[in-house]
C-alpha cells in the first residue's frame, strides 16, 4: 500500500459514516469517468468478416469439426476404458 493511500485510508475513516459514503460514491464516479475513456472501443464482427484467409488453417471447417469431433470421443472412450480398468 502506498504512503498516500493509507492517508487517505486514515482520514477517512475519521469522517461520519455519510461523508465516507460520500466519498465512496465520487470515487465510483471518478472511476466510472476515467474507464470510459480509457476504454478501447468495441469491434463489430461484420468490421472483421472477410479478413481471414478460406482455409484459414489450410483445412475446410467441416474436416476440422468433424476431426475435432472424432478425437474428442476417441479421448472420451479412451478414458472410459482407464475407469473400467480400475
Amino acid at each position: 500500500m502506498s504512503p498516500l493511500l493509507a492517508q487517505v485510508l486514515r482520514e477517512i475513516e475519521q469522517l461520519s459514516p455519510e461523508e465516507q459514503s460520500q466519498v465512496i460514491s465520487q470515487t465510483r464516479e471518478l472511476l466510472k469517468r476515467q474507464t470510459a475513456t480509457h476504454r478501447k472501443p468495441q469491434r463489430k464482427w461484420l468490421d472483421i468478416a472477410g479478413t481471414a484467409p478460406y482455409p484459414m488453417m489450410g483445412e475446410d471447417a467441416q474436416e476440422w469439426v468433424t476431426r475435432t469431433r472424432g478425437e474428442s470421443q476417441q479421448h472420451r472412450d479412451r478414458l472410459l476404458e482407464i475407469k473400467h480398468e480400475d
